[in-house]
């Protein structure tokens, strides 16, 4: 049976040009393209760990249809010929790792900003490519209602935290908290789209995910990661519930944050992918309102589901406050809360998230113990058996 869009039209198989194909977000989409549409994936990575087992020769039904190249977008002359061949453009590369946003200014900036130019500039706006330009839920930075007294109403105001794309405001701490290197570099990149979208025709569409989270998300330190790493907080989380040791809240673990699960977030990008006449020329939040928690509540609903999925009993102090200093490092700063307004992307593509915290956690715990349990307790042994 043909496949047809939101308005009835077939959908004519695309070829589809992934930068950062390889990660945890690309890996799950190409997947989802594969198994359920004719689309052709060229997947441009450094790495393609995660999306190995879709490239055995020979042996599954979408063989010919996805061609992992190798490169980095910063200095491969073979870029703007893959973008040429293609019809659509998906740009995921950044650095977008909290703990890299203090240490590592610089190529946060860099990977961002810069050489997120070349492939908007250069590539898709003077070739007449369609791009799909994969953002951040950090843009709006702090709500305006962190900045009312502790004691206002207006704090439970919807209106003043709950973040949407065409009027919430983006505010960002002072130019020495270089925790914000990355939200300013990814809301300039943002501008520009837009502005070569009215000024030049570029027709795009600019996502922006609320903390997705699922499994192959990140790295476990130590494992299949740097041990000194620091991932974000669900690998972070993991990590320490492998090792038994206590999960790190850092400044008390405060900051509220939606979580959606990467399958329900996939569903809306291919919603977006092939429906270019009710996607284009917006952004769309991403994210699920229905999951927020603190972080502290997400640290004490890690220990019961990870309890239950590993049969091992939770450690007796299961959580350790820290300070954001200790964790991240100077010019830390942190948004209070994240939460999306969900109408645009409801009223044009139709779409909702389905799964539970509960049950997305679940299933990216499982994979986690399945994944890493076994790793974990032998680097543990080894330094005793020395």
């Amino acid at each position: 049976m043909a496949r047809v869009d939101l308005d009835g039209n077939a959908i004519k198989p695309m070829t589809i040009c992934m930068i950062g194909a390889g990660g945890f977000i690309g890996s799950h989409l190409c997947e989802k393209l594969m198994s359920e549409t004719p689309h052709t994936v060229l997947a441009l990575d450094v790495y393609n760990d995660k999306i190995k087992h879709l490239l055995e020769p020979d042996s599954l039904p979408w063989t010919g249809r996805i061609q992992f190249h190798r490169l980095n977008i910063k200095n491969d002359s073979r870029l703007e010929g893959l973008i040429k061949c293609s019809d659509l453009t998906i740009n995921l590369a950044a650095i977008c790792t909290p703990a890299d946003y203090n240490t590592r200014s610089l190529d946060t900036i860099y990977s961002n900003f810069i050489d997120a130019l070349h492939v908007v500039l250069k590539y898709c706006s003077e070739n007449n490519k369609r791009l799909i330009h994969f953002s951040t839920c950090e843009v709006y930075g702090k709500t305006i209602g962190s900045f009312l007294p502790k004691d206002s109403p207006l704090r439970q105001d919807p209106a003043y935290y709950i973040l949407k794309e065409d009027t919430s405001p983006c505010i960002f701490g002072s130019v020495e908290k270089q925790r914000w290197s990355y939200a300013c570099a990814k809301q300039l990149i943002e501008r520009l789209i837009y502005a070569e979208g009215a000024e030049n025709g570029l027709e795009f569409t600019i996502v922006g995910p609320f903390n997705w989270i699922g499994p192959r998300m990140d790295f476990i330190p130590g494992i299949d990661g740097p041990s000194e790493g620091v991932p974000r907080v669900l690998a972070c989380f993991s990590n320490n519930l492998l090792r038994r040791e206590p999960l790190k809240l850092v400044d008390g673990g405060d900051s509220q944050r939606t979580f959606i699960y990467i399958k329900d977030a996939i569903e809306a990008v291919l919603l977006m992918i092939e429906n270019p006449a009710r996607a284009s020329g917006h952004i769309f939040n991403v994210g699920n309102p229905n999951n927020e928690v603190t972080v502290r509540q997400l640290a004490e609903m890690m220990t019961q589901v990870y309890s239950k999925v590993s049969g091992e009993e939770a450690i007796e102090s299961p959580t350790i406050d820290v300070s954001s200093k200790e964790f991240y490092g100077e010019g830390n700063d942190d948004s209070d809360k994240r939460i999306p307004n969900m109408t645009i992307i409801n009223k044009q593509l139709g779409w909702n998230p389905k799964t539970s915290l509960w049950d997305l956690l679940k299933s990216t715990l499982t994979y986690q113990h399945r994944t890493y349990a076994e790793a974990i307790k032998q680097a543990i042994a080894k330094p005793s058996a020395s």
